[in-house]
């Protein structure tokens, strides 16, 4: 019964430790781990457990013996300094058992030494100790071996009885040269505590990539989307992780092809130097789009698989709305995308659903606040707000807040006068001011306007709502313009939810809800790691409208990428629709944001779109494109050319060289690819490209990679077009008139109202976010080329002080999508024993 108590209790007791082991591996502020326990409770799975860059005793015997770098355990090192030349010699171990054992044996046979290995009880002991030129006792020698039985002249080392603990047993009346290793083993665990800490400083910095890029054979004809994918297989992404120089500790893993990456890594190399931060923006283009996160996916692959140097990608996540809609993924496209495509189109890693579920949350606090506020008295409302828990009262630190901000500096509740506390308890929310509607990742018409509150349960307190499309909450454009935790949080509060009924601001932080929505936010702010066709790496993170709010990735995933490439590597993300939109933007708002200075911009080009803007017949999403398109017009060509000049001109208003990427179709033709690349370079373009990286990868694309490598080294007098202190609608004219080449500007009354109010608000220092249609330079799509003379109306100006933007809508502005006659949904289908998903793209 004692026997099996003990083992019992010896396996709870390994158990634990085992388990200790591994929080202490995921502990990032643990470097490394030294073992010192009795020796009935050391075993394989223990020593094991330890991870190999934590391992300070060199207890994970498997790298040692495979030859790898790695630290050697104390005993055995002391063992090792005290022995001298012992090539060809004969060392005898007796007693020294397990990992120890097994190190020792594997140092002393790669220095040329014949080892042999004993018990004490071994049969053998007597001649292997008269034929041995050193011995080696791992514990106490018994009083039955004499020590004459040790060849004359024979180095004798007494190890640690207790393996790694440093404690020797000697015996002084032997005959022999003794040496003991008690003291120099705790030395040489101190030396691998300094090599520990000098690799784990070393770790913390900046590492080379060791990439290895996935091969492509490219096919003709092209094949659709979703089977190049499928046709290629992905690298695990702890594989890519490592090769980028990510830490383990530094991603969270999400399936076999995405990860998260967390933020601490801006803290481990906050003194690398940035990368080259290169831009992709576009001419006006067509309905069906130019290209622009083709070219991004393909320039990357460009510079990383072929041209050996380190590139990420940095693109937005799609709405899932438009991928079962009409317009179908963001992956890019052809032999220039990201995979798995599906999961890139798809759920991604969730941070669309956390978005929606926090813009919920807040408008089911706005709904909940007005109607408690109009169905209680203040005492009533105020002793629910601040109830007694467990016979205490007190405030949220939240509330504490509250009352800080209204100039009551109490923190007993029950010392509130009566004033304060209705003060303190209502908000008095305006409804017909407010402006936060509740979304949906899907298109669908009709939530575009709503009736809310019409259950008995709500006491009659309908009004009238509406339903956005997720990717249009303001919290994704939080999430994309956001630098830290600390920065994410303040930013959700300052959210203007409302006005009350004296005409001031009401927010998410006065609604008491900022902290819950930074907690379902809290891994929505790490980027997303995933790779192109050729395994090159991508971050895709946050996807903001870009006509209500910039329409470009998140700060953060530039910032990680622009450390992880090093100095020489380059970062290439995108902005949407035309430069006179997603560029200006990108320079105006999140440049601001972010404190970085684009190095070069890449502008989009097609052939197919000049000849729009040079008269061509209209272009239509799901139509058959026009003979004019299909057949060489080089007229209409270089007629088109207009807007492509207009853009580059946009470009050289900020100061930032630019270079032309021609995205060539199978239809252009040799003399209409030349006089497109011959007006721009005429234009001002730093130089102009033209690229097939569609149809072959990233090696369609080298031209354009060395075109850009060199624009960077151009002059940069990078500026912004507007100073914030301008008024609101001086920055509008500023907008309108230089960007777009409009003769003036004209706000209608509610617009000035709004202009005003803001003003007053204190929001009058906020940069320009210009809700216009992508479809024209003008206000009116069908305007073509480079409209001029025209007058720019703002019907309605609106603020999203959360993301840090006000911005004029040109026009109606539609923020719900709607479903077409002919879904892409009809083609998705799901195999259900494959679970391959169909039909997408």
């Amino acid at each position: 019964v004692i026997e099996k108590n003990y083992r019992f209790y010896l396996i709870l007791i390994i158990f634990f430790f085992y388990h200790e082991i591994l929080r202490l591996n995921e502990d990032p502020n643990v470097h490394g781990l030294a073992l010192d326990l009795p020796e009935s409770l050391y075993s394989s799975k223990l020593l094991n457990a330890v991870k190999p860059e934590k391992d300070v005793d060199g207890v994970n015997l498997g790298r040692l013996v495979h030859g790898d770098d790695c630290l050697v355990p104390p005993t055995v090192c002391a063992v090792m300094e005290l022995l001298e030349d012992i090539g060809g010699k004969k060392v005898l171990l007796v007693g020294v058992r397990g990992a120890e054992g097994a190190a020792l044996q594997s140092m002393l046979q790669r220095q040329g030494a014949t080892v042999l290995s004993c018990h004490w009880k071994s049969p053998q002991l007597q001649s292997e100790l008269g034929h041995a030129d050193t011995v080696v006792f791992g514990s106490a020698k018994p009083d039955d071996v004499p020590a004459s039985w040790i060849k004359p002249g024979a180095t004798v080392i007494y190890g640690a009885h207790g393996l790694l603990s440093g404690k020797s047993h000697g015996q002084q009346n032997d005959p022999a040269a003794e040496k003991t290793v008690g003291s120099l083993a705790v030395a040489m665990r101190m030396q691998n505590m300094v090599k520990n800490t000098e690799r784990w400083i070393h770790s913390q910095r900046h590492r080379k990539w060791d990439f290895h890029s996935l091969k492509l054979q490219p096919l003709s004809p092209v094949p659709s989307d979703i089977e190049i994918s499928r046709a290629q297989c992905p690298k695990a992404v702890d594989v890519l992780a490592k090769e980028i120089g990510l830490l383990t500790d530094e991603i969270e893993i999400y399936g076999q092809t995405k990860a998260k990456v967390r933020l601490s890594l801006l803290e481990r190399l906050k003194d690398q130097p940035d990368g080259k931060y290169v831009l992709v923006a576009g001419i006006t283009p067509t309905p069906l789009g130019e290209g622009k996160s083709t070219v991004t996916v393909g320039l990357v692959q460009a510079l990383t698989a072929h041209l050996n140097i380190n590139s990420f990608a940095c693109l937005r996540q799609p709405s899932q709305g438009p991928t079962f809609g009409v317009k179908g993924g963001a992956a890019g496209g052809g032999y220039a995308q990201v995979i798995p495509m599906e999961e890139f189109n798809l759920h991604l890693t969730g941070d669309i659903h956390a978005i929606t579920a926090a813009n919920n949350l807040l408008a089911a606090a706005i709904d909940a606040r007005i109607l408690h506020e109009n169905t209680q008295s203040d005492k009533s409302l105020y002793n629910r707000l601040v109830p007694v828990v467990n016979g205490v009262r007190g405030f949220s630190p939240i509330q504490l807040a509250r009352l800080r901000r209204l100039g009551i500096n109490k923190t007993d509740p029950g010392t509130l006068t009566e004033e304060e506390i209705s003060k303190f308890a209502r908000l008095d929310i305006d409804p017909s001011t407010i402006t936060w509607q509740r979304v949906v990742d899907t298109n669908d018409r009709f939530l575009r306007k709503i009736t809310v509150g019409q259950a008995a349960t709500e006491k009659g307190f309908a009004r009238q709502a509406q339903f956005d499309i997720a990717v249009a909450s303001e919290i994704m454009a939080i999430l994309a313009l956001t630098t830290s935790l600390q920065d994410m949080k303040e930013r959700l509060g300052r959210v203007v939810v409302a006005n009350d009924k004296k005409g001031e601001p009401v927010t998410a932080e006065d609604l008491g809800v900022t902290g819950a929505l930074a907690v379902l936010m809290k891994d929505a702010i790490k980027p997303t790691l995933m790779q192109t066709l050729e395994g090159t790496p991508v971050f895709v993170h946050a996807g903001p409208f870009a006509n209500i709010a910039h329409g470009s990735s998140s700060v953060l995933a530039d910032k990680i990428a622009l450390k992880l490439v090093g100095e020489k590597g380059f970062v290439v993300t995108e902005a949407g629709f035309g430069a006179d939109i997603g560029m200006e933007k990108f320079f105006n708002i999140k440049c601001r944001a972010s404190g970085l200075v684009p190095s070069v911009v890449v502008l989009v080009a097609t052939v197919r779109a000049l000849k729009m803007h040079g008269g061509g017949p209209n272009v239509t999403a799901g139509a058959p494109l026009k003979k004019e398109y299909t057949e060489e017009n080089l007229q209409l060509v270089a007629d088109g050319c207009c807007n492509l000049q207009k853009q580059i001109q946009i470009t050289q208003l900020f100061g930032v060289p630019v270079v032309v990427a021609l995205n060539v179709f199978k239809t252009d033709s040799p003399a209409e690819i030349d006089l497109v690349c011959k007006i721009a370079k005429e234009s001002g373009a730093f130089d102009a490209v033209p690229c097939n990286h569609w149809s072959a990868g990233g090696r369609g694309a080298i031209k354009l990679a060395q075109a850009v490598e060199k624009a960077v080294n151009q002059k940069n007098n990078f500026k912004y077009l507007y100073n914030l202190e301008l008024p609101i609608v001086e920055k509008i004219r500023t907008i309108a008139q230089k960007v777009y080449g409009a003769q003036d500007i004209e706000l209608s009354p509610a617009a000035q109202s709004q202009v005003d109010r803001y003003t007053q608000q204190g929001f009058g220092n906020l940069p320009i976010c210009m809700a216009k249609t992508h479809l024209s330079l003008s206000h009116q799509p069908e305007r073509k080329g480079v409209p001029t003379g025209f007058i720019l109306p703002i019907s309605d100006v609106r603020a999203s002080i959360g993301a840090g933007f006000i911005y004029p809508l040109v026009g109606t502005m539609s923020t719900m999508p709607g479903l077409p006659t002919r879904s892409c949904f009809y083609d998705i289908d799901l195999d259900p024993v494959t679970e391959e998903v169909k039909g997408l793209f």
